[in-house]
């Protein structure tokens, strides 16, 4: 360390700490990052995120994510759950969504909860559409087991009080 003294290399150090204190900063004011389903990728499943979702490629199954964008040639099977929807691709499933917009290359085949919808010209829409105040807090759409007791006379299933616990999954419908 030639011609350094034990003061400068302090203030080296401080400096280095507060230019790294300023990256810290920075990169916790910055947006959050989109992440992506490229063209060449399929998924089957649930998919949730709290960011923006942009899908290039295919998905079967149910998407929640705070902002959704449905790219042309995409495909997209199942139920939509979102703030914000743009769709440009194929979507085949129920969508719930505060702002849904169809591009002119979209095509939708199901029922689209919205708060505000916009249609471009030559996009194809195939189902009911219906308004609502805030569509996004409605419960998961994919079933989910639920123990529902059973009256009448069945055998045992078992369980060692002798009580009897019957799984069932229930549409919303049934649940109101």
């Amino acid at each position: 360390m030639l011609g350094r003294t034990k003061s400068n290399e302090a203030n080296d150090r401080g400096s280095s700490l507060v230019q790294q204190m300023a990256r810290s900063d920075v990169a916790s004011s910055a947006p959050p990052q989109v992440s992506s389903i490229s063209s060449g990728l399929s998924i089957i499943g649930k998919i949730v995120g709290h960011g923006a979702l942009t899908i290039f490629g295919q998905v079967d199954g149910e998407l929640r994510a705070s902002t959704v964008v449905i790219a042309e040639g995409a495909q997209m099977e199942g139920d939509v759950v979102a703030q914000e929807l743009t769709i440009g691709g194929y979507v085949k499933g129920t969508i719930h969504a505060n702002r849904v917009k169809l591009n002119s290359t979209a095509v939708v085949e199901g029922d689209i909860f919205h708060r505000t919808l916009a249609i471009e010209e030559n996009a194809r829409f195939e189902g009911t559409s219906r308004r609502q105040e805030n569509t996004t807090d409605t419960p998961s759409l994919v079933g989910h087991p639920q123990t529902v007791p059973i009256d009448g006379n069945r055998k045992s299933n078992g369980a060692p009080d002798g009580s009897q616990c019957v799984s069932q999954t229930l549409t919303r419908d049934q649940l109101s």
